[in-house]
């Protein structure tokens, strides 16, 4: 595997892009606002310049992450990827071959017409082209430097560019609270917002709009609560019975890891869900460094879960085994002693 680094430009990318005919556009399975708010602010701002581009999706897609979409077309991949006849693909958020699974075979039949834009610290050879910044907040940050260099607009409204560059920083920030969301990100942020952006609105639209059964969801989550190593990390599961007597989806689960950090001594929460036999889902959070010498050193949760084959960033990280939840969680368990 080659080294999952930057291997050109935003200036090379602009020329490609300028040059194709046909585009698609996509990302991780499951999108998250990143993921999503990248292919948008991406097929917005091509059409800027007369340029159009199709969005694939591998869902599920969360109700009020599908809203923002607007009137922006999405076509969702179940089992195969449909068509042969574009000549460019634009992968963001992600480059690893776990989480493109059902496009996986036509992706690499098409490798030297694949441009990875991503964030991430590690990922596989999906692209001929890289240009990678773990350094990023999110990959819409990265997408603003490429959507200058192809002359498109930063368009405003609630089908706009803008809006949906300030998803994906915002969501990939927690709401600008993380590490990450340092000096750069908030005059990008406050630059979006002076084209329009109604960050009231948004974080409504996303984090509250909650159906009852998350309540009913979180309530089991929280009673199966442990605390390993001192306090410093806690450890929660859902089963399949939760779902089926809460009826409660997986739509109803996002940010519920983050719930144990509200504990002054938890460094890292991890949340294991089974929803289908023999697979489980597991979620790692922790919080940043701190000068508050009771949270001790920062934990990488993106190392523990690339103990199980995921992997994503120091303090948000997220894996699947192939197992049931009680195995996975003697794994983690074990990970963590």
């Amino acid at each position: 595997m080659s080294e999952y680094v930057s291997n050109t430009t935003v200036q090379h990318i602009a020329q490609r892009v300028r040059a194709a005919k046909k585009i698609v556009l996509t990302t991780h399975m499951k999108p998250d606002g990143d993921a999503l708010g990248s292919v948008l602010a991406l097929e917005r701002g091509l059409k800027t310049i007369g340029q159009c581009a199709e969005i694939w999706l591998m869902g599920p897609l969360e109700t009020s992450l599908g809203a923002l979409a607007a009137q922006t077309p999405l076509q969702f991949i179940e089992n195969a990827a449909p068509g042969d006849d574009c000549d460019l693909v634009i992968v963001t958020d992600t480059g690893a071959w776990s989480q493109l699974g059902p496009i996986e075979a036509w992706l690499r039949a098409r490798h030297a017409d694949v441009i990875v834009v991503d964030h991430h610290v590690r990922g596989d050879d999906v692209g001929e082209l890289r240009l990678i910044d773990p350094s990023a907040a999110s990959t819409t940050q990265m997408l603003v430097g490429l959507l200058e260099a192809m002359g498109c607009e930063i368009t405003p409204g609630t089908d706009g560019v803008a809006e949906a560059l300030f998803v994906g920083l915002a969501t990939d920030t927690g709401w600008f609270q993380y590490k990450s969301a340092g000096a750069e990100v908030m005059r990008l942020a406050a630059r979006l917002i002076d084209l329009g952006v109604d960050k009231t609105r948004l974080y409504q639209l996303i984090e509250e709009t909650s159906r009852p059964q998350r309540l009913a969801l979180k309530a089991r989550a929280l009673a199966s609560l442990e605390y390993l190593k001192d306090g410093a990390v806690a450890v929660m599961t859902l089963r399949p019975q939760d779902f089926e007597q809460t009826g409660g989806t997986i739509d109803d689960l996002p940010n519920l890891v983050n719930e144990p950090m509200s504990v002054g001594t938890v460094r890292a929460s991890i949340l294991l869900v089974q929803r289908e036999p023999k697979r489980t889902k597991i979620s790692f959070r922790s919080k940043p460094s701190t000068n508050i010498a009771s949270q001790g050193e920062p934990i990488d949760v993106n190392e523990l879960a690339q103990r199980f084959g995921g992997g994503g960033h120091f303090h948000a990280a997220g894996a699947r085994l192939e197992t049931d939840i009680d195995a996975a969680r003697a794994a983690v368990i074990a990970a963590i002693q």
